[in-house]
């Protein structure tokens, strides 16, 4: 069963429906579903799916003449292969599909590229000379992001400037991920995210019919199964130095967010050596530099501020609880590391992903303009702001803070400050007053709105505060699971 990528498919259909020739990139890292995703979009559609292989330029040609072979075309009374890449590629216009627009994919299109670095320039050609004004599609698509954007997409590259769609393909969001699990409770939906993020490849692997803890000790834990080497297919496939680049990964799954920390945790003496090591892996979008929600262009261009977070959700799980115990993983004690190191910590490790998926909440609350004011920037904020002190006169302070979600309107005159709590117990009525404490100096000057999350409720004192008071909206955790509006 397909699952999700609406927006995807939408925008292939679009390009497909229009009467020019069109060239399509569309790439994302591996496992992100661009495959699938391409194949669900030709279904119905005459076609042509070439996916190319790591092997030399000889044998690519022979592979898109078999395949091109399938369609009754002229070229093929004749000959056995195409003689060039030029005659190959012009081919498509004799696709036999009527009124039909003529649709190539070309999958993994950098190995076409690899051993025959002029393949971009005879497409260009093509191009140019006669394909964009033909009834033709042409998709490429591909899994090494350095090659896409540095190469395919930079200015020196034949193609730039020829493409008349570029999509980049990111992780499911929580709700298209959940749809997996449909029979799981709230809580283990979150859960589940937590753990496999929004890959289909990953979420794939788990069976919606087992508890998570089997899931996690069948399907992660136990060698042998496809996820227990993910973590280091994924690294071979994309870098050198793996040690290396596992005590960074290490260092950050385990709450190193700050360059120096990182250095240090990881023991890499040079902190500049350090940021060009997490420049790769935030190419292979499994770490991102998160600033605050306020930070301005300055801020943004000086590398050595802001924090480092791993973005693949499996692998923040991978290093937090299987690279740790990996030796007893590797006898085979699956069972006693997801009984004893991981499920007893789940739950506090899942309140971060909380927060995230409570910001999706809010951002498809603002697709169905159910939000007080449209905001311009979210995110989340850390830095100083006031906090509330009983032993102070005025019963606050400035300190160094954080707030889980911070947006903000354009003209920066309405704020929603939201506070996310995953936890057995209920949002209580100190944990309100801090928040409604914080950026007390802007309140002079913008208007305030406060969005409380919990996944246990709240106590009375807060649901009394709330009924006062319009500006603050309290959601359950079957709200934003449920993407109540």
């Amino acid at each position: 069963m397909f699952i999700g990528r609406a927006a995807e498919l939408q925008f292939l259909e679009n390009k497909y429906n229009t009467d020019k020739g069109q060239l399509v990139v569309l790439y994302g890292r591996r496992r992100v579903g661009k495959t699938e995703t391409l194949r669900k979009f030709c279904e119905g559609k005459p076609h042509v799916f070439f996916a190319c292989r790591e092997c030399t330029d000889r044998l690519q040609l022979k592979a898109f003449s078999e395949q091109m072979f399938k369609e009754e075309i002229p070229a093929k009374r004749y000959a056995d292969q195409f003689a060039d890449w030029d005659k190959a590629f012009r081919a498509v216009l004799d696709l036999p599909y009527g009124d039909h627009k003529r649709l190539l994919v070309i999958d993994e299109f950098p190995y076409m590229c690899k051993d025959n670095p002029s393949i971009p320039s005879i497409l260009q050609n093509l191009w140019d000379e006669i394909l964009k004004d033909s009834n033709i599609m042409l998709i490429l698509c591909g899994s090494i992001m350095s090659f896409v954007e540095k190469e395919l997409l930079s200015k020196d590259n034949p193609l730039y400037d020829r493409a008349t769609g570029i999509y980049k393909m990111s992780a499911m969001n929580f709700y298209d991920a959940s749809s997996f699990f449909p029979n799981y409770s709230h809580r283990d939906k979150i859960l589940a995210y937590s753990i496999l993020g929004g890959i289909p490849h990953y979420l794939r692997q788990f069976d919606p019919e087992k508890t998570l803890a089997n899931n996690i000790k069948e399907n992660v834990l136990t060698k042998g199964c496809v996820l227990y080497s993910e973590v280091e297919f994924m690294l071979r496939q994309e870098l050198r130095e793996i040690p290396l680049y596992n005590s960074l990964i290490e260092a950050v799954a385990l709450g190193n967010t700050r360059l120096n920390d990182i250095s240090q945790k990881s023991l890499v003496e040079n902190p500049s050596k350090t940021s060009v090591y997490l420049r790769n892996l935030i190419l292979l979008e499994l770490v991102e530099r998160e600033l605050s929600v306020d930070a301005g262009i300055r801020e943004q261009a000086n590398t050595n501020r802001g924090l480092y977070k791993l973005t693949d959700h499996f692998f923040r799980f991978w290093y937090a609880f299987a690279f740790t115990n990996y030796s007893a993983l590797e006898s085979g004690d699956a069972e006693g590391v997801c009984d004893f190191a991981v499920m007893p910590f789940l739950h506090e490790f899942a309140s971060y992903t909380f927060e995230e998926v409570c910001r999706q909440y809010i951002q498809e609350l603002q697709k169905s303009n159910a939000l007080p004011f449209r905001y311009a920037r979210i995110g989340r904020f850390f830095g100083k702001t006031t906090v509330r002190d009983a032993q102070k006169p005025m019963g606050l302070r400035v300190a160094e803070t954080e707030i889980d979600i911070l947006a903000i309107s354009r003209q920066m005159k309405e704020y929603l400050v939201g506070e996310c709590k995953f936890k057995g117990r209920p949002f209580s009525y100190g944990e309100y007053l801090n928040t409604t404490a914080k950026l007390t100096p802007q309140k002079e000057q913008a208007e305030f709105y406060y969005a409380l999350f919990s996944e246990s409720g709240f106590d009375d004192k807060v649901r009394e505060a709330a009924s006062q008071n319009e500006h603050i909206r309290l959601f359950s955790l079957a709200d934003v699971v449920e993407c109540r509006v």
